[in-house]
């Protein structure tokens, strides 16, 4: 801890009439792991979305690890999250032709790593998750649970600053979901990982350092 890793000032979102987002500042610290909680329209993804640069807000600034990420092009932008950046989301969205060792390897590939650097980094990566002897299976050829952390590894082959998860475990059985909190309690401590993780499972945010309550667009506790 002691970094800010990430800061957001006075950020508000609306979609025509409707605002979704309503004059938000946070500060997340390195290596916090924190949960975004409430009902279902309070606006948890598109802060998520926004955190991460995939959207843009009405108004307001986000830091990232020193970077004013607003600031930045398109092109500047996208090679910004890419490198540091990982995303998770509910449906794995890895993609199907493509073998668990290779879906890690694309984000390192798209950064122009070598090849040789981006398969040894996914490799340690699979090792690291328990996953080294399905490298070579494909999505189809995964249980649900396995699928997810073949999208871990995936979202932290660049080393990214911050991992953010939206319902990671939306599509998991409870034993799986229990396996994922472990891993990201594993992340934290052993990686030091920044975690943002948008989720409506209660273990979930139970084990995080920090819960964000946000209810009609606002952060309430």
């Amino acid at each position: 801890m002691g970094n800010v890793m990430i800061k957001a000032a006075n950020i508000s979102k609306s979609f025509g009439s409707l605002q979704v987002l309503k004059n938000i500042s946070l500060e997340i610290q390195q290596g916090e792991f924190v949960s975004i909680v409430g009902q279902s329209g309070a606006g948890k993804t598109t802060l998520l979305q926004i955190l991460g640069t995939l959207d843009k807000p009405d108004s307001g600034m986000v830091n990232i690890n020193g970077s004013s990420v607003f600031d930045l092009n398109e092109k500047e932008l996208s090679s910004f999250r890419n490198l540091h950046i990982g995303f998770v989301f509910q449906f794995h969205q890895l993609l199907p032709e493509f073998t668990a060792l290779e879906n890690v390897m694309i984000p390192a590939l798209i950064a122009k790593k070598s090849k040789e650097e981006a398969q040894t980094t996914a490799k340690e990566l699979l090792e690291f998750l328990g996953m080294s002897e399905r490298a070579t299976h494909k999505p189809n050829e995964l249980s649900g649970g396995e699928r997810q952390r073949i999208a871990v590894a995936r979202a932290l082959v660049n080393h990214p600053d911050v991992l953010l998860a939206d319902e990671p475990s939306g599509s998991l059985d409870s034993k799986n979901k229990a396996e994922l909190n472990k891993l990201l309690l594993k992340l934290k401590s052993e990686l030091n990982q920044t975690l943002v993780v948008v989720t409506h499972d209660s273990e979930m945010a139970s084990i995080s350092d920090r819960i964000l309550k946000m209810q009609d667009g606002i952060i309430v506790s």
